[in-house]
């Protein structure tokens, strides 16, 4: 990255799709109308650690989803929008009735060469670069609840016994565990297999339709696998006894206490994904299905919320989209008669999704000036 001196290599390597990269390109030849900015969109702004690119989006632009409009005023400068980091200081050149940003001072777009004095990093830059969102808040839902359909946990690999009897697990403790006649719960070469373990497949709904978009289960915890399924003979009264030998497991994690029934499914490898944010290309008209959480009816900001569109609508990580409050249905009595009226559907707030499945997504919910509720509505931004 050119706004950096020493090593990048360690560097985070997200994509960048190309209709973000086109865009980037467009603005960044002419900037963006000054109109566009943010009422208070600072001339200089220092990057801070625990800043996200949604936060600096929001600083100077009045729709922060235009992610790609921001990065594209410095595309010289920066070629990767996730490769912003803590110190940089950004430059606001409002010149000409276009507005630009750049990591130098009146850099009036895109021409020129940056200058820079060799330095030496000492700390690695693999953990440095500004995340789209607070990580702490979404990276539970990459790895703990799951979307599934009916029959995933019925043929997963399930708990049958713990260790010395005992009936609820926690971490440390021993247990056994089987697969099914196709699939044994066995062991494989390479790493020790982790597995997570989840309970009751809650089914989420179309609160439209009423279509079972998915089956939501409950994460409870982790498990590796330390021997795997056998069989045992014995002689018994002068016959032959063959008996099934469970798999034996450790419970390495746990949210909830575990018990015989719960199911194991594998660990998936870890992913860096893109989440820079920005509007759906297609339009898009869902609503909210669930809030993440037992029996939620309303979700806060920054809390994690399902909703009915996936991966068959369009629907990608960095998606964001406008809530509307779905207007009341009222008897008007202030006329002659009683009349029915509906009132105006309110955008409330914004999320976005970061983890979409075939036909449901969780998203995070960014901002909000109301309560949004299952039923919700969610528009194009």
């Amino acid at each position: 990255m050119a706004g950096l001196a020493g090593t990048t290599a360690s560097a985070q390597n997200y994509p960048v799709t190309p209709q973000q990269r086109a865009t980037a390109q467009q603005t960044a030849q002419a900037g963006i109308p000054i109109s566009e900015l943010a009422p208070n969109a600072p001339d200089e702004y220092t990057v801070k650690p625990g800043d996200t690119l949604w936060a600096i989006s929001r600083l100077y632009l009045r729709s922060p989803w235009r992610w790609p409009e921001l990065w594209g005023m410095n595309i010289s400068e920066i070629s990767n929008p996730h490769r912003i980091y803590p110190g940089q200081v950004l430059y606001l050149d409002k010149s000409g009735g276009r507005a630009r940003l750049s990591t130098r001072r009146g850099a009036g777009g895109a021409e020129g060469t940056i200058k820079l004095s060799p330095r030496t990093r000492y700390e690695s830059l693999s953990g440095m670069a500004l995340p789209t969102l607070n990580p702490s808040l979404i990276e539970p839902f990459l790895a703990e609840p799951v979307v599934v359909d009916d029959n995933t946990l019925l043929i997963a690999p399930r708990i049958v016994a713990g260790n010395d009897s005992r009936v609820l697990l926690s971490r440390g403790d021993r247990a056994y565990a089987r697969g099914n006649v196709q699939s044994p719960l066995i062991e494989t070469a390479g790493p020790i297999q982790t597995f997570r373990i989840f309970r009751d497949a809650t089914p989420l709904k179309d609160p439209g339709t009423g279509e079972i978009l998915g089956y939501e289960a409950q994460y409870l915890g982790k498990a590796q696998l330390q021997r795997g399924e056998s069989t045992m003979s014995e002689m018994v009264e002068g016959k032959e006894v063959v008996s099934v030998v469970p798999a034996t497991i450790d419970i390495i994690a746990a949210r909830e206490e575990m018990r015989a029934g719960d199911r194991l499914l594998p660990e998936p490898p870890r992913q860096l994904l893109s989440y820079a944010p920005r509007a759906p290309q297609q339009p898009i008209e869902g609503r909210i299905v669930s809030v993440y959480g037992n029996a939620v009816q309303f979700a806060a900001q920054n809390q994690v919320v399902a909703i009915n569109k996936g991966l068959r609508d369009g629907i990608e990580s960095g998606h964001v989209l406008a809530i509307l409050k779905n207007g009341e249905t009222i008897v008007d009595k202030t006329g002659a008669g009683k009349e029915t009226l509906k009132l105006p559907n309110e955008r409330i707030g914004l999320l976005m999704v970061f983890r979409p499945f075939e036909k449901v997504s969780y998203a995070l919910v960014l901002e909000i000036n109301d309560t949004p509720r299952i039923g919700d509505l969610l528009v194009n931004p």
